[in-house]
């Protein structure tokens, strides 16, 4: 999208299938200053960008020719969520098939146990009227709708198909021909019955969403005037203050002013494990405060928040469509004129065949009803609409359809070392001194502390963690790529590498070269600390390893999938970390600019290479790779390289994002295959006379909603 065009939302009514929606789309697409259009069935919406200045009523005149509706949404607006549409359309269908079946079952009775009279088969007209015309109305009055527009749909299926056994059985009442009052009511009862449970198994299909804007706060305490009060959070704005009690919400994202508390993340992140939080942590709207008294400075509301964003990120994705579902639009779009040219041949055929028409009329109609697509339309955009779900409950956040067809072929994930596989902060690890320790982390820690190097930071952070207080420093001075130098009550102390010792004259032991050494080799990041004209000791400072990170490389291992470490670090600190977690191919000493040149390399070779890194510094590879798992935290969650967003550092997040992935689209294909078998394999059935209208019609129905409750597996997918 671009400065000149802007992207629309429409509400959508009046589709019912696949063929509904391609048709939508296919006319909004083909409208003056409509550059792409995008129609979610199962979330009952438009997505389409539009050059600036279009006119959006010329666009809802196109669809209203057609026979539906598009209300377009303005830019914050609140709509109907799927769940709230489909919990209305449970009680109209609710309704609607009880009271069919309160008519239809007499009906049944009256055909199928009762001996045969005039009587008996007027009763019966009287019974299928309503049924057909009332409770079916629906389905003549979207038939008719599309007829106007030259179109047809599966709602065109079921009205020719219930009317044709209606109709008939009027003339036949009259000629003394067999009636099939009984079938005309069960195959609209039968329907809504499957209508039923599929709108109530939609409807949980698309609860993800409605779960995540339910998490934000209610209502949140703010400071005004010196007093607090309780207000809705959509009231807040940036800069005030609110209160958080423990147990409570955080109403919004801000910044802590004043207390320290442990905060519930898991809505965020999906780990389970609460995060220490003090002045100047940044905290996240719907997350739990659990212990102390928190006061947070407003910095973002409304649709910028961690919370909104997530929700629009799944809000994208289910909007989408995946590659594999422009093979299901092309079959639905010219699906129903085939099967009515096929229901004529067929009532034509066995006019001929048999010579009765009872037969022909009843075969005919059967073709038509089992051939509803309803369930190839709901295939891929159930599955997307509960695995994206899915995703954003554990943390991972797809950004797309197409992702989860993509992640299927990934071969190979590529780590960024630091902040994937290892935490991403320097915290001190070993310290060697013949020396009081104290007086030496004392002196070490002060001159550290007063640097602005973050190695520094995490040697002050490990000696105030060890309850020793540090002292002011005089005259620091930091040697850029060696250390830095302070004078500590007095004492000019030295922290650095050898060579800054050597120019400063201080002699170093062999002990310490040794112990430097061995660190070294371990993987930590070491130096020397001395005044006096000596060497006093070594500390060594380690990024230190997730616990998750080697579980995570074995898992992606034992499913097929190869893995490689990427680094800016030396090779032996590589190595070690590598060995650690598990990996044995490391990329070692590699600027951030040539990070995307090396997974270049690696598709040269053949790989399909997922990376995974934090989405900043990792831009470039990135955007390279097949498919980007980036790293992102809070206002990081919109991160635009990525394809995936992990909503917190732990890599086994990306292994759940590829088997998430895989799973889900799995299960699509699943979708896609019974589908296409059913409709392949029922039509030549009814056909050929073996399969009663009111069975079609059974099957037909419940096709669909067996495709739903496929889908809604993946809820409990891991």
């Amino acid at each position: 999208m671009t400065d000149s065009t802007e992207r629309v939302t429409f509400d959508v009514e009046g589709m019912t299938c696949a063929s509904c929606a391609l048709r939508i789309e296919r006319i909004l697409s083909r409208q003056d200053g409509v550059e792409s259009a995008v129609v979610n069935f199962a979330g009952q919406e438009a997505r389409a960008t539009v050059a600036a200045g279009t006119e959006i009523a010329g666009l809802q005149a196109a669809i209203d020719r057609i026979g539906y509706a598009i209300t377009p949404l303005a830019p914050g607006e609140e709509r109907v969520t799927p769940v709230e549409r489909y919990a209305e359309e449970v009680r109209f269908q609710r309704r609607n098939v009880l009271l069919a079946a309160l008519f239809t079952a007499p009906l049944m009775i009256l055909a199928m146990l009762v001996a045969k009279s005039d009587a008996n088969r007027i009763a019966q007209l009287i019974l299928a009227t309503p049924v057909v015309f009332v409770f079916g109305a629906q389905f003549h009055r979207i038939a008719f709708k599309r007829l106007r527009g030259l179109d047809a749909t599966m709602d065109t299926l079921i009205s020719v198909g219930s009317l044709a056994a209606y109709f008939y059985s009027v003339w036949a009442l009259f000629t003394g021909e067999p009636v099939f009052f009984e079938t005309a009511g069960m195959i609209i009862t039968l329907i809504l019955l499957g209508r039923f449970f599929e709108a109530r198994a939609k409807g949980q299909a698309s609860q993800a969403i409605a779960k995540l804007a339910e998490l934000g706060a209610k209502e949140a305490r703010v400071i005004r005037n010196g007093e607090a009060e309780m207000v809705d959070p959509l009231e807040l704005a940036p800069g005030d203050t609110v209160v958080v009690l423990p147990g409570e919400k955080v109403p919004v994202d801000g910044v802590i002013t004043a207390g320290r508390s442990s905060v519930d993340e898991s809505m965020l992140t999906g780990e389970s494990i609460p995060v220490d939080h003090e002045v100047g942590d940044t905290v996240y709207g719907a997350t739990v405060n659990q212990q102390g008294r928190l006061e947070i400075e407003v910095t973002h509301v409304g649709p910028n928040t961690a919370l909104a964003q997530i929700v629009r990120l799944v809000e994208d994705a289910q909007a989408t469509k995946a590659p594999v579902q422009r093979l299901a639009d092309r079959v639905a779009g010219v699906f129903v004129p085939i099967v009515i040219a096929i229901a004529i041949v067929v009532f034509i055929g066995w006019l001929v065949g048999s010579g009765e028409i009872s037969t022909a009329v009843r075969n005919s109609v059967a073709v038509l009803i089992i051939a509803c697509p309803c369930a190839l339309g709901l295939a891929t955009p159930t599955a997307i609409m509960v695995g994206s779900g899915r995703g954003a409950e554990l943390g991972v956040l797809f950004k797309g359809a197409e992702v989860f067809e993509r992640a299927r072929t990934i071969d190979t994930v590529v780590f960024d070392k630091t902040g994937t596989l290892t935490r991403g902060a320097m915290t001190l690890s070993d310290v060697d001194t013949t020396g009081d320790v104290d007086e030496f982390l004392r002196l070490v820690g002060s001159v550290e502390a007063a640097s602005e190097h973050p190695i520094g930071k995490g040697v002050a952070l490990g000696v105030e963690e060890r309850d020793i207080d540090l002292v002011a420093v005089n005259e620091v001075e930091a040697v850029s790529g060696r250390g830095v130098v302070g004078r500590v009550e007095g004492t000019e102390v030295t922290v650095g590498k050898p060579k800054l010792m050597a120019d400063r004259g201080l002699q170093i032991s062999d002990r310490y070269l040794d112990s430097l050494d061995r660190f070294e080799r371990e993987g930590k990041t070491a130096f020397l600390a001395g005044w006096d004209g000596e060497v006093r000791g070594v500390l060594a400072v380690a990024d230190t390893v997730r616990p998750s990170s080697a579980d995570t490389i074995a898992t992606l291992h034992e499913a097929g999938t190869g893995t490689v470490m990427l680094t800016g670090d030396n090779r032996r600190t590589a190595d070690a970390i590598a060995e650690q977690v598990g990996i044995a191919h490391v990329l070692a000493e590699v600027m951030p600019g040539d990070k995307s040149a090396e997974v270049q390399r690696l598709q040269g070779e053949g790989k399909i290479v997922g990376f995974v890194g934090d989405g900043i510094n990792d831009a470039p590879a990135l955007t390279q790779a097949d498919l980007g798992m980036a790293v992102g935290t809070g206002t990081d969650v919109a991160i635009e390289a990525g394809d995936i967003v992990l909503m917190s550092g732990d890599p086994a997040l990306a292994a759940t994002a590829l088997r998430l992935a895989k799973r889900t689209f799995g299960t699509i294909r699943q979708n896609l295959f019974w589908a296409f078998f059913y409709n392949t394999a029922a039509i030549p059935l009814a056909a050929a006379g073996l399969l009663n209208p009111m069975i079609a019609a059974a099957a037909m129905a419940f096709s669909s909603v067996s495709v739903v409750t496929n889908s809604l597996r993946l809820r409990r997918a891991e």
